[in-house]
């Protein structure tokens, strides 16, 4: 390569570098996300696969992604997955980083079980974690923190409480809800990789 070819990619080089920082300084938003928060993530404590107590000081600062699941699901559950193994591979080496996977089964996924899960899954669970806790208080984080269940499906019997949802609740690194995406469709999962990208690079 030519010492005239090596001045030109650096030039260039340099100036799409000075080109993003001047639309940053001039512009205010330039490069970040367009979409306007939608929630906020509530305090809570749940128990992940070994066992230990997971706050919301453990995702503070971090870009994450928030799913619904059983492991006993047959239905969309292993599409969700199987999505969200994409979006893991994509984000496992990021620092700032992860996904939280909450049961919506309590009485039968243990710790212990959403552990034999999460190794059957081939995943870091630093990375990957899976939570589990009271019904009342999972439940409530997914309608009041993350927005991820439709008030439809919120049958008055509480006996007969479900929650069974596709949804993907994307959050950034203040803890504010960012997006919904549908979990069991690729498109809209590969759009919420585009919106990672871009939340990961916000201060």
């Amino acid at each position: 390569m030519s010492r005239k070819t090596i001045f030109y990619i650096v030039f260039f080089f340099l100036l799409v570098i000075g080109f993003y920082y001047t639309m940053g300084r001039l512009i205010p938003g330039f490069g970040k996300s367009k979409l306007e928060p939608i929630g906020r993530v509530l305090p809570f404590a749940f128990t992940n696969q070994d066992g230990k107590k997971v706050t919301e000081q453990d995702v503070a600062g971090k870009v994450f992604v928030a799913e619904y699941f059983f492991t006993t699901c047959k239905s969309i559950c292993p599409i969700m997955h199987a999505n969200m193994k994409i979006v893991y591979e994509q984000f496992k080496n990021e620092k700032d980083f992860v996904i939280v996977s909450h049961t919506s089964d309590p009485a039968t996924d243990s710790a212990a079980r959403l552990k034999k899960y999460a190794d059957s899954m081939n995943v870091d669970t630093k990375k990957w974690i899976f939570l589990t806790g009271t019904k009342d208080s999972l439940y409530r984080q997914a309608r009041h923190s993350y927005k991820i269940d439709d008030p439809n499906n919120n049958p008055l019997n509480n006996e007969v409480d479900f929650l069974h949802s596709q949804y993907f609740s994307l959050v950034d690194k203040k803890g504010n809800v960012r997006n919904i995406y549908e979990g069991n469709e690729k498109k809209d999962v590969e759009r919420m990789i585009k919106e990672i990208d871009v939340l990961l690079k916000e201060k």
